[in-house]
């Protein structure tokens, strides 16, 4: 957004990051193993393609080190806020514009964009005497790189995402792994490579990035088939995770426990080579139950199995579907986005909030995929939201707001595309509200449908304040 903006010239804008430096999930993220699972081109900005970086998937450091560059090339710098943590923001309805109270002091603007996403809040689970554990907890999204110096006995709690990353690195470091496993998850080869040095000289022509990216998406879209519980699509993606699983995996009681009994694609489906086999480690311990309780040193699993352990890593996620931030933001009347929400995120064209004037949300209601890149989800809101600053710009509008009937329609459409999905076949997932059981993080389409839904700024469904008829004073 920052880049748009600076590359416009048009606004003066500010960016306010409570931390101190850029790079957000990448900067909080620094396990061992930490990487994404979309290909580098795809999981990059299509005006900044990365020719630089080496590997098919990118590793969590080359993604941080190209947003600080970003900041740098872009000139950015003079723009960006750290250390200064948003602490309440407030509609001021008179003076049409937002008041930010903030860790540095504060802020006025005509427009807010909310661009916490969804990876930001570690969430914890609630377990018992956890408190009282004699050793060190931590969550993969707050690792030190001091926590371990060999042998110790550690616990991972969780086998998500970011579990089956940093697994296999524990695995090397423990005298003892203990892995809870709630639910195993899918996981299918990954199959990581490096660029040859005739590929990386490809990819530093803008115009084949280019083409190398939209082959990548539209590759990625053809999985949403999948998603739809569609034959023979989700029959393939299944046989093809069972069958890394049987491939990987000798032991009989290992691979039974290993076999998830929801379908596919209900929970996000995991990509990984080394996974399994470091389940089969001699110093590993696959326990296919969740933590229950914890007392001084001893974990107990709901098997009843317990554990000495040193250290917990809790691989448990993030609170995405209940946004934390939401909390400090008071729209129109005072009223609270997490009020708003309360049923559930909401929005209409997965961008804008009843009730919350000349405010856009990036990377919230609606706005992830459960099978591509969310930079083309963000990039395609970034269009909608430029749109609306040139119609604020160009049209004397202090203020607007998209309708309730808008919101509650756009609702509605998101409902009932997502009836359909496997999303919604029963398991417990972080896509889906767990108040509502609605599917609030989650575009039910393609990558491609959500542009074309999305991607253009329409004023229709939206009340409008000019600055005339203000100064007038009438209102509509």
């Amino acid at each position: 957004m920052a880049t748009q903006l600076a590359r416009r010239g048009h606004e003066s804008f500010v960016v306010l990051e409570r931390s101190g430096g850029v790079g957000g999930t990448w900067r909080d993220n620094t396990y061992p193993g930490i990487a994404c699972d979309i290909p580098a081109h795809l999981y990059s900005f299509s005006f900044r393609p990365p020719w630089d970086w080496e590997t098919l998937y990118p590793r969590g450091a080359d993604i941080r080190r190209y947003l600080e560059q970003t900041v740098v090339d872009e000139g950015l710098t003079p723009h960006v806020r750290l250390n200064c943590e948003l602490r309440e923001a407030r509609w001021d309805q008179a003076g049409a514009q937002w008041e930010l109270d903030t860790a540095a002091g504060a802020v006025r603007a005509r427009v807010l964009v909310m661009a916490v996403g969804r990876l930001s809040e570690p969430y914890v689970p609630d377990i018992d005497g956890l408190e009282s554990f004699t050793g060190t907890v931590v969550h993969t999204a707050q690792w030190r790189d001091d926590l371990l110096s060999g042998g110790e006995l550690i616990g991972v709690v969780g086998t998500g995402a970011s579990a089956v990353q940093v697994i296999p690195h524990l695995a090397e470091e423990a005298e003892e792994l203990v892995v809870f496993s709630r639910t195993p998850p899918y996981v299918v080869p990954r199959e990581d490579r490096r660029f040859t040095a005739a590929e990386r000289a490809e990819l530093s022509v803008p115009d084949h990035a280019r083409a190398v990216r939209e082959d990548l998406l539209v590759d990625a879209d053809r999985a949403f088939r999948q998603r739809l519980g569609l034959h023979p699509d989700i029959d393939v993606i299944r046989d093809r995770a069972l069958g890394h699983l049987h491939h990987q995996v000798d032991r009989p009681a290992l691979r039974e426990a290993l076999t998830p009994d929801y379908e596919i694609g209900c929970k996000r489906i995991l990509l990984s080579d080394d996974f399994y086999p470091a389940l089969q480690r001699h110093n590993v311990v696959f326990e296919p139950s969740a933590l229950e309780s914890v007392t001084e040193c001893k974990a107990r699993a709901v098997s009843g199995h317990t554990y000495d352990l040193d250290v917990l890593v809790m691989a448990t996620g993030f609170e995405a579907t209940r946004p934390p931030a939401a909390a400090r933001v008071r729209g129109r009347d005072g009223i609270v986005l997490a009020d708003h929400w309360s049923a559930g995120m909401v929005s209409y064209a997965s961008t804008a909030v009843h009730g919350f004037p000349n405010m856009f949300v990036l990377d919230g209601p609606n706005a992830a995929l459960g099978h591509n890149s969310a930079i083309y989800m963000i990039e395609t809101q970034l269009d909608y939201v430029l749109g609306a600053l040139d119609h604020l710009a160009h049209n004397d509008i202090r203020s607007m707001e998209v309708t309730a009937a808008a919101e509650d329609g756009y609702t509605r459409e998101i409902d009932r595309r997502s009836a359909s999905t496997v999303w919604l076949t029963g398991c417990d997932s972080w896509y889906v509200d767990s108040r509502s059981g609605r599917l609030t993080l989650l575009w039910p389409g393609t990558a491609a449908s959500f542009r074309e839904r999305n991607g253009t700024f329409d004023p229709g469904p939206y009340l409008v304040e000019s600055t005339h008829v203000y100064e007038g004073g009438q209102h509509r």
